[in-house]
């Protein structure tokens, strides 16, 4: 179950709370690189859902998709089953096509610890032929909140 974080979001970030759940983890007990996928879709769809682009909406208005054309991770620390992760996401880079969607995923307790983080890059592809289109000027407004920054180190 997705749930709101004890704390808001740092200023141009979307933060959402999700449990490593057993699907998540390998025979160690440790989250399979592969989850953070799932993770990281979860954060997106809600990220577009919270700028007020829900996809079933997005998708029909603006006739296009956005496929990934990059995603790439790196792994800091082990998470494992049950614990919670707090995922942020935010926007680095938005191209005449494409969006650069940034993400870092922290252990929530005992103390908040970097676990992933990485980034994809999504291509609006109009959705008859697959070829890509100008991303909507309403819709790079509509994610302007999420223009956010890394977090100092």
């Amino acid at each position: 179950m997705t749930e709101p974080p004890d704390t808001p979001a740092p200023p141009g970030r979307f933060r959402i709370r999700e449990a490593v759940r057993w699907s998540d983890v390998d025979l160690a007990g440790i989250i399979f690189y592969g989850s953070y996928v799932r993770l990281f879709e979860i954060a997106e769809t809600e990220l577009f859902r919270a700028a007020g682009l829900p996809f079933s909406r997005l998708f029909e208005e603006f006739d296009l998709w956005l496929p990934r054309a990059a995603l790439h991770f790196e792994f800091r620390r082990p998470a494992r089953l049950d614990d919670m992760l707090d995922l942020e996401m935010w926007i680095s880079k938005i191209g005449t096509t494409s969006l650069r969607l940034q993400f870092e995923v922290y252990k929530s307790a005992p103390e908040r610890e970097l676990t992933a983080e990485g980034y994809a890059v999504l291509v609006a592809v109009r959705r008859s032929d697959m070829k890509p289109v100008p991303l909507a000027p309403e819709m790079v407004a509509a994610l302007g909140a999420y223009r956010g920054e890394a977090a100092p180190a």
